[in-house]
């Protein structure tokens, strides 16, 4: 037996109960692996064409983890960048990878915007891989041209460094203003006293 309750109590009944918010489909960078793609570890192993389907199923990405798809996607963009087979550490493979764990991070912090250490991660990151690609673009501008193309890298230089002008700024540059118009005064009397001297002699030897 219920007993009937009151507008308002119904009202506040109502009010208290958790509104279930709706997840956004964010887009990720590993949507575009196949899921019939074998994982990293048993790409190369010649015994997979062998077995059941079902066992290739469960090597698949289908059955794979978010870390084993990232090492599949990290191994593509090293595979776009390398210069040889054996290449594992040039400065392009160094971009790759980062650019991998930085468009994970970015794609983390979309989900969970309070994640602080994950954020710290990606800035981390995202410094490494700046400063990787200056090096790049002041040594070797082709290879750097390349690795930005192929890893769909947009790089914007750096800002002229700019500082905030305080009070005491402004007085230690006037201060300094005032010296070195000093000394150029100094330097200005010593230099025509040195050109009098040679017109001296000069005209002591015409003589």
């Amino acid at each position: 037996f219920r007993q009937a309750c009151s507008p308002s109590i119904q009202s506040a009944r109502c009010y208290a109960r958790p509104v279930r918010r709706k997840r956004k489909d964010i887009p990720s960078h590993l949507d575009d692996l196949p899921p019939t793609m074998l994982k990293k570890d048993y790409a190369n192993v010649p015994i997979i064409n062998s077995v059941d389907d079902v066992v290739k199923r469960l090597l698949s990405l289908e059955m794979a983890s978010q870390k084993e798809k990232l090492k599949v996607k990290t191994q593509q963009l090293v595979e776009k960048v390398r210069r040889s087979p054996s290449d594992n550490g040039s400065f392009e493979v160094q971009v790759a990878m980062l650019t991998a764990k930085i468009r994970t991070y970015e794609e983390h912090l979309q989900r969970h915007p309070k994640d602080k250490s994950n954020r710290r991660c990606m800035l981390m990151a995202v410094d490494r891989r700046k400063k990787l690609l200056g090096y790049l673009r002041r040594v070797r501008y082709d290879i750097f041209e390349n690795t930005c193309k192929q890893l769909n890298i947009q790089y914007t230089l750096p800002p002229l460094h700019s500082r905030r002008i305080s009070k005491r700024w402004v007085v230690k540059k006037a201060f300094c203003l005032k010296v070195f118009q000093e000394v150029q005064k100094l330097k200005a009397s010593e230099r025509l006293k040195q050109r009098r001297e040679w017109q001296a002699r000069a005209r002591a030897a015409r003589e």
